[in-house]
């Protein structure tokens, strides 16, 4: 807990002192608006004594131009303060989405680690929001403190006891509304939490729902939102709750204080202590101190609001990284030797297989989870027991960025983006990189043809305007256009029909010839064109040797044959 608090202080410390410069100009002006608000009922009463009981018309009209001067002032204070104030907030917001949009796309990783996606875009929009606010509410919370301090003045020249009254009254006002506040703190963090967690369960079920329709799983994943949207409901009730108790309460103690206020104005006033133009400015100040009071009140909920996701901010900006950061700089020249020394990850208990430039080596795993743990380990996700080393030297030498670059892993379900067939296929920007080989080999230059305008054909977001083998093809066609030094493809064909998958196979090998590729597949048309099949049951490789090779041992052919 400490250490939360500590992180939090330090976000939302480093966001006002970041942009303390609109901060500073947005109090000042700000303090100099609510100072003229504040003098405004001074002077309806000095207008009253000096010059209508007077009679005089000479003061009535230097007196209205001086208030007509406050007004000016106020007004222009205002105007700027208020745009200064605002520079202050949505650039804070603006470097905090920044902040960790970059802790999220460290290629270290980590940050992700126990949040959905759903969870971390939330924390990048409505936290940060929350936590920017704080440079728009701390110039209005010193200005209205600026104002307390102008009538406080104002009413110790009307009546010392009236002044006395307001700043002993103060303090004691503010504490109450700090604790207060405490509730909504508590149940802010929460309210935030499980609404992200339904945001990113939402996103899962979004992104998955071809799958959950296809297994008839739409009753559960219909269930499992409710549940969680229920659940986020509730927090957000909550919280809302007692931001409602917390307003009113607020309001009702700054009601009664202001009561107090008029009620001794008042009797000053019959004990004739006070001038009929002092009462009037005393209750037109007791009238005024409603705003600045409410907003102490709003400033204290928005902070603690602030702290809650300042909180969440600094649990990802502090977010351990999941692989450690190498220094070495890849050599000019990269031959492609793969070679995997004892790796101990997950299921993987001691693997050990090598690679030769140039060649193309297919992976069966008895178990599907072991694959998967081995694309980790050679996608640089995870720091595991053991080696993989390129050319000789481990992969953890290079930055995670510089090592999946590559030793390029391919995974079988990746995304594709908002944008056109060309965009997608030519991820790296590069207008002048061909892709028809690429796209030839993956048999993508098919799903271009059936588009409307061919490779120019939008796309949506994550290629729900395409069919699953379209998407697969795309993705590999991707995958084979980066031409990495080492590429990794883990189940590139799980869509696509016999015959499409035949001429992908025929395909991969002729555009790969000469680039060293691992195929992990149970796949026989991908295994039959590979130079090399390593078998790996029980987290350890039990076997290698040429597909045909290995069709003699019964448990090969019931993975690759079943």
């Amino acid at each position: 807990m400490p250490r939360s608090r500590s992180g939090s202080r330090a976000v939302l410390t480093g966001s006002v002192g970041a942009f303390r410069r609109h901060v500073s100009a947005a109090a000042l002006f700000l303090c100099g608006h609510q100072a003229g608000e504040a003098l405004v009922p001074v002077l309806v009463g000095v207008i009253i004594d000096e010059a209508i009981t007077t009679g005089d018309p000479a003061a009535l009209a230097f007196w209205l131009l001086v208030l007509g001067l406050d007004f000016a002032m106020l007004s222009f204070s205002y105007r700027w303060g208020a745009r200064q104030a605002w520079l202050g907030d949505v650039r804070a917001d603006q470097r905090l989405r920044l902040m960790v949009t970059a802790r999220v796309l460290d290629p270290r990783g980590g940050a992700e680690v126990g949040r959905l996606p759903g969870a971390l875009a939330a924390i990048a929009t409505s936290d940060t929001k929350r936590v920017g606010m704080v440079n728009f509410v701390l110039p209005l919370g010193i200005a209205s403190a600026a104002a307390l301090v102008v009538a406080t003045v104002s009413l110790l020249r009307i009546s010392v006891p009236l002044g006395l009254l307001v700043l002993l009254g103060t303090p004691l006002l503010l504490v109450l509304v700090r604790l207060l506040g405490r509730p909504l703190e508590r149940r802010s963090g929460p309210e935030q939490e499980r609404a992200a967690h339904a945001s990113g369960v939402a996103a899962d079920l979004v992104t998955g729902v071809r799958v959950l329709k296809g297994i008839g799983a739409e009753p559960a994943a219909v269930r499992r939102y409710t549940g969680t949207s229920r659940d986020a409901l509730t927090a957000t009730l909550r919280a809302t709750s007692a931001q409602a108790w917390y307003e009113g309460a607020v309001l009702a103690a700054n009601g009664l204080f202001l009561a107090l206020i008029a009620l001794v104005g008042g009797r000053l006033a019959t004990a004739g202590e006070i001038s009929i133009g002092g009462l009037v400015a005393a209750v037109g100040l007791a009238q005024f101190l409603v705003e600045p009071l409410q907003i102490f009140g709003w400033v204290n909920g928005k902070f603690a609001q602030a702290r809650a996701s300042a909180t969440r901010i600094a649990e990802v900006l502090a977010a351990a990284p999941a692989v450690r950061d190498g220094s070495r700089a890849l050599p000019a020249h990269v031959p492609g030797a793969l070679a995997v020394r004892d790796l101990h990850h997950g299921s993987l208990n001691g693997v050990e297989f090598d690679v030769s430039p140039g060649e193309l080596v297919g992976v069966v795993a008895s178990d599907p989870a072991a694959a998967v743990d081995l694309l980790a380990c050679l996608g640089r996700e995870v720091d595991a027991k053991g080696d993989v080393e390129l050319d000789g030297v481990p992969l953890a030498d290079y930055p995670p960025d510089t090592a999946r670059a590559t030793v390029l892993v391919a995974m079988h379900d990746a995304q594709l983006f908002a944008g056109t067939v060309a965009e997608n296929v030519r991820a790296d920007g590069r207008a002048d990189r061909d892709l028809a080989p690429a796209m030839a080999a993956a048999q993508a230059d098919q799903v271009a043809d059936a588009l409307p305008a061919g490779i120019d054909t939008p796309v949506s977001e994550q290629g729900r305007s395409l069919s699953g083998g379209q998407r697969q093809r795309l993705a590999l066609a991707r995958a084979l256009a980066a031409d990495a030094p080492v590429l990794v493809l883990h189940d590139p064909t799980t869509a696509v029909d016999p015959v499409t998958e035949a001429r992908i196979a025929s395909g991969l090998r002729e555009v790969r010839r000469g680039r060293t590729t691992v195929v992990l597949t149970t796949s026989p048309a991908l295994l039959a064109v590979t130079d090399r099949v390593v078998v790996l049951d029980d987290g350890v490789v039990t076997g290698a040797g040429t597909h045909t090779e290995l069709l003699a041992r019964d448990d090969y052919r019931a993975l690759v044959l079943a």
